[in-house]
């Protein structure tokens, strides 16, 4: 017997509908994905294709972001265009929280994770962020300084202060991920930072913290008193 088609379905049952009369929140990741790509195949709903999408790695909609397309193409029902959707519609989701940042000001460690939390989380490599502040610590934007292991050779102060100092940055904020998931601090991580710390009191720069982002969790060096 074959699945039902999503015009077979009843009507509360249809991702489209149930997104006009529900809203976003009631929906699935897989119902989302299926309104993306609108159609499934004869054998399979577009929910089902979407299901196969999220089901190609253990992580789902984080493989998708940083998946290619023909990664993504490979599942019966998607192909390149509908791959492209998918990896347009994750785009402007990214491109949106990072248009975010400037509108804050940083109050507390959870502030600050908000802040480059969509930059870090999906990435596959340790990245090295910036956070500039100014005196009333509002963001005066986020920079990418290394890409890559983090040591003292690949992050050096003059790479860190160039940005702060010619924006007049009272204040920075460093930031960068670990891609195993788990935020906690090397010994390396600490090293750098307290190294970075020094550098910023010569230049008048205050390293306010520095926050490793991990799946779904995050560490604060000011709150675990490591800065």
């Amino acid at each position: 017997m074959r699945p039902m088609t999503i015009r077979e379905l009843p009507m509360a049952e249809r991702p489209l509908e149930r997104f006009l009369t529900q809203g976003a929140e009631a929906l699935s990741e897989a119902e989302l994905l299926a309104i993306i790509i609108r159609t499934g195949t004869r054998a399979a709903t577009a929910v089902d294709v979407s299901r196969r999408l999220l089901a190609l790695d253990p992580a789902g909609l984080r493989y998708l972001v940083n998946a290619r397309i023909e990664e993504l193409a490979v599942v019966g029902g998607v192909g390149r265009v509908k791959a492209a959707q998918i990896k347009a519609a994750l785009e402007i989701g990214r491109r949106l929280a990072m248009r975010q940042e400037t509108r804050v000001t940083i109050r507390s460690p959870k502030d600050a994770e908000a802040v480059v939390a969509e930059r870090l989380r999906y990435q596959e490599q340790e990245h090295f962020l910036v956070v500039l502040l100014n005196t009333k610590h509002h963001v005066l934007g986020v920079e990418t300084v290394s890409v890559g292991g983090l040591s003292s050779s690949v992050v050096h102060p003059r790479d860190i202060f160039k940005s702060p100092v010619r924006r007049n940055a009272a204040a920075v904020i460093l930031a960068h991920n670990h891609p195993s998931g788990d935020p906690t601090p090397s010994r390396e991580d600490i090293d750098v930072t307290k190294r970075l710390a020094e550098a910023g009191k010569l230049l008048g720069i205050e390293v306010l913290d520095h926050i490793v982002v991990g799946d779904n969790r995050y560490v604060s060096f000011r709150e675990k008193s490591l800065l």
